[in-house]
């Protein structure tokens, strides 16, 4: 989200750390000197973050843990700053004690130097916050690795923390006069423990070139199941979204039985004239990228093969019901739902060119990833009500019921209207696990990481994502190791989006 610079100004950005929360992707500060204006927007993202979780009461608690912890950070990279300037080996244990006589005087009365050191050499402290699975992560990290006496000494820390049962016993038995981290990361756990959380759930690693100290929490259960409770509710009631129409149900009929002949389904087409003009449109669109013009539905279907025209009537259909429901302000979501089944197309061809399954499942997967937020964003102001009475009556609170309109659990809620219109069990899987690859089943992970991948591009190449965002393990899937590279293929599908 932010780094620092010579003269910090550093705002909020609630949109951001909303849309972190949604997507199940991470959000990242960096700073290099960690000024007083940097902490305290740590502590704002932080009291943001939580809010929005809906985990306000552990607020005071976990800023003063991030507190700590990017201080400890600092001290760190100051640490090896010192080190380094009086020819002192931080590695060996003689020249470890000797250095650390001195350290603490020598550097808080020349601080500005060793800062300024710290930016010029890279030496950073990053604070990442992310949600996924029903877990929130906080780390921090910073890139100077913990020596083995410094590691031994924290893990000391950690056991003797469980000694105590209140800060002040802490404070009267804590003597620490070389480092000064001692107290902090011993009253850190007793903070942990006030919010029902053990030594279990802080973790300290080091992990390429980097130390990192790790508190992993649990989102509170109960606005877990009021979310999933209200996504179900919700389903219940979306009788006004329309089955297909009778021709689109037909059809799929025939594709789905076995003995039926490719005439017979582009008959079957070619009897609906707005399901031809709107097929034909499809499949002579930029995104299927045909040598000449297709101009039949019996050369659609055996162009795009059985699956595809499957898909292509399920993107038909979806659209013509939920575009039927919104008006002008859906325009945006619809963009962008056109715009992610193009890339997810595209990049389909190019990174799964040997699987024909998965290319012709990309564009509708792609096209209905977002279903959820496109139903809340189209449904008509009594059903919102109606909703919202149906919280009221099982005792939901108003915070679940905004969170869900806001497509907190959109995931969820396309992926059971998916299953309501007998969508194919892999369309509901991608629509589901869109924003969490990792969590799909392996046969259909490529696919989820393709309509993933075309998701954050489109998301990228308007600012509202960075590159740190993008999963590591779907970009190492697809061979992507660089922004650079990145970008090149952000910039390729946006040329060709626009020329559609």
């Amino acid at each position: 989200m932010q780094q620092d610079t010579k003269t910090p100004k550093v705002s909020l950005d609630n949109s951001k750390i909303k849309m972190a929360i949604r997507a199940g992707i991470p959000l990242s500060i960096t700073t290099y000197t960690l000024p007083r204006e940097m902490s305290e927007y740590m502590e704002q993202v932080l009291t943001a973050f939580l809010s929005e979780l809906g985990q306000d009461h552990m607020g005071t608690y976990l800023r003063y843990c991030l507190n700590e912890l990017v201080t400890n950070a600092k001290k760190a990279n100051t640490k090896r700053i010192y080190f380094k300037e009086k020819n002192l080996d931080l590695f060996d244990d003689g020249d470890y004690e000797l250095g650390m006589k001195t350290f603490k005087e020598e550097t808080l009365n020349n601080i500005r130097h060793y800062l300024a050191m710290q930016k010029l050499t890279g030496l950073y402290v990053k604070l990442i916050l992310q949600t996924r699975n029903n877990r929130i992560k906080i780390e921090v990290r910073n890139n100077s690795e913990l020596t083995f006496h410094e590691y031994k000494r924290m893990h000391d820390k950690l056991s003797r923390a469980q000694q105590y049962t209140s800060v002040d016993q802490a404070m009267t038995q804590v003597v620490d006069l070389s480092e000064g981290a001692g107290l902090g990361i011993v009253i850190m756990i007793l903070m942990l423990e006030k919010i029902g959380l053990t030594e279990e759930n802080f973790q300290i690693l080091c992990e390429n070139g980097e130390t990192i100290t790790r508190i992993i929490l649990p989102i509170n259960e109960k606005t877990q199941r009021g979310l999933t409770m209200a996504s179900h509710e919700f389903i219940k009631l979306i009788d006004e979204i329309p089955q297909f129409r009778e021709s689109i149900m037909r059809v799929n009929r025939l594709i789905s039985d076995a003995n039926t002949k490719m005439s017979e389904i582009a008959m079957a087409i070619s009897s609906d004239v707005s399901l031809t003009t709107d097929l034909l449109k499809l499949v002579n669109s930029v995104t299927f990228a045909l040598a000449s013009p297709c101009r039949s539905i019996a050369d659609a279907v055996k162009l795009v093969g059985i699956r595809g025209i499957k898909g292509m009537l399920l993107s038909v259909g979806s659209a013509k019901n939920l575009e039927g429901l919104g008006g002008a302000s859906q325009k945006m979501l619809w963009t962008h739902a056109y715009r992610v089944a193009f890339y997810s197309y595209n990049l389909a061809r190019n990174f799964c060119a040997s699987d024909r399954d998965i290319i012709d499942d990309s564009y509708v997967c792609g096209l209905l990833h977002d279903m959820g937020k496109l139903v809340f964003a189209t449904a008509h102001p009594d059903f919102v009500e109606n909703i919202a009475d149906i919280c009221r009556q099982r005792n939901l609170s108003p915070e679940i019921f905004e969170k869900l309109l806001a497509g907190v659990n959109h995931g969820e809620v396309g992926a059971l209207i998916a299953e309501k219109w007998n969508f194919p069990d892999i369309i509901i899987s991608v629509i589901r696990h869109h924003h969490e690859p990792d969590m799909a089943s392996p046969a259909t992970k490529k696919l989820t990481s393709i309509v993933y991948l075309a998701d954050m591009l489109s998301h990228y190449e308007t600012h509202e994502v960075d590159y740190y965002q993008f999963d590591l393990d779907v970009l190492r899937m697809f061979g992507i190791g660089s922004e650079a590279q990145l970008g090149k293929i952000s910039e390729k599908l946006s040329a060709a989006f626009k020329a559609d």
